[in-house]
């Protein structure tokens, strides 16, 4: 542990993009791999637990913050070898992406502008705009938490499913990534199959950078991009899953709406619907408030920090929407991000 700057009651509402929650009785920040193991090795003298941090990009942090050690990881480093590359968990993400399409390869220019860091794309599988890490992730290196030591999972191992991995289901808690490595394509196309961009390019052929800029476009027009002049900028972007229904519970549901129901072909015979699109017939509009916490003005899939909300503000929203649209629709919506924290029994 020496070396290792543990620092008390560090406010963590500051590190993440929603803004909100209170301080970390530890924190510390990881820019080396053995400093991982080191600060697992004090947690576990003070007996607290331990909270693993990226880029703060798709969490909600308690208002009473974390009684525990809080880890960000800042490892950093990118190493691009033909259609290789393997980046630290600390590398931000959207630059990581700039850099791929700048070099011509191709896998990951779809996923352009989402916040965070590397260390979070395996974790929850990041897909935006028809394309998903895991159509290029071939290893995850990580600090395995069991056996105290590190280890290289490939894809098959890391149970990659829509917005899940082991990661964030049956290995929870277990592994720390520490880097990824993906393959891209050189002088690859870009994947255009998604209908925004279909309609956009309209039967063109885009280039990788033409497509990044499409895609970053879209995004900003629905805030989804963080900016500093933007009231909806204190999100954690997609605030719900896009639940997956049988195909009869689809079919019920297109019976008796007044409007036609968007859909997407899932796995067998489940059918994907936007959650943006049951929250809106729900009755939540866009720019809808609850006290300081409210819906993007621009995209009604993003709750907001409106300034000054607290995160039981944020969960009270949260609930109420998932309430109204299971009342509405018989769809339990899941929330996507993480919730950090002590929160009381109904949240």
């Amino acid at each position: 542990m020496i070396g290792l700057n543990i620092r008390e009651n560090v406010l963590l509402a500051p590190l993440t993009t929603l803004e909100v929650g209170g301080p970390a009785r530890y924190f510390v920040r990881c820019e080396a791999e053995n400093d991982v193991g080191d600060a697992f090795d004090f947690a576990g003298s003070k007996n607290v637990p331990v909270f693993v941090l990226g880029g703060g990009s798709n969490i909600v942090v308690s208002d009473r913050g974390f009684d525990g050690l809080v880890v960000q990881i800042a490892l950093r480093g990118i190493s691009i070898d033909s259609g290789s590359v393997i980046a630290s968990a600390g590398e931000n993400w959207d630059s990581l992406v700039a850099q791929c399409v700048e070099k011509n390869l191709a896998g990951i220019e779809c996923l352009s502008g989402i916040p965070g860091t590397v260390g979070g794309t395996p974790v929850q599988n990041v897909g935006a705009y028809g394309q998903e890490v895991s159509e290029t992730i071939v290893m995850v290196k990580c600090y395995d938490r069991t056996t105290n030591s590190v280890v290289e999972l490939s894809n098959a191992d890391c149970g990659f499913g829509y917005r899940t991995s082991i990661f964030n289901t049956t290995e929870r808690d277990r592994y720390v990534v520490l880097s990824v490595t993906y393959a891209l394509t050189e002088n690859g196309s870009p994947k255009i199959v998604y209908k925004d961009l279909i309609e956009h390019f309209a039967g063109q052929k885009p280039t990788l950078a033409e497509t990044r800029d499409t895609v970053r476009s879209i995004r900003r027009s629905k805030s989804m991009v963080i900016e500093t002049d933007d009231e909806n900028r204190r999100s954690v972007g997609s605030f719900f899953k896009n639940p997956i229904v049988e195909r009869a519970k689809y079919e019920q549901m297109a019976s008796h709406s007044h409007s036609p129901v968007p859909h997407f072909q899932a796995a067998g015979e489940a059918v994907k619907i936007p959650a943006a699109w049951l929250i809106e017939h729900a009755g939540f509009h866009k720019g809808y408030a609850s006290g300081h916490a409210g819906i993007s003005t621009r995209h009604t899939l993003a709750v907001v920090n409106r300034g000054g909300a607290t995160a039981a503000e944020i969960v009270s929203l949260k609930n109420e929407i998932r309430h109204v649209v299971n009342e509405k629709f018989g769809i339990e919506l899941v929330p996507e991000p993480i919730f950090v924290g002590s929160f009381d029994a109904k949240n």
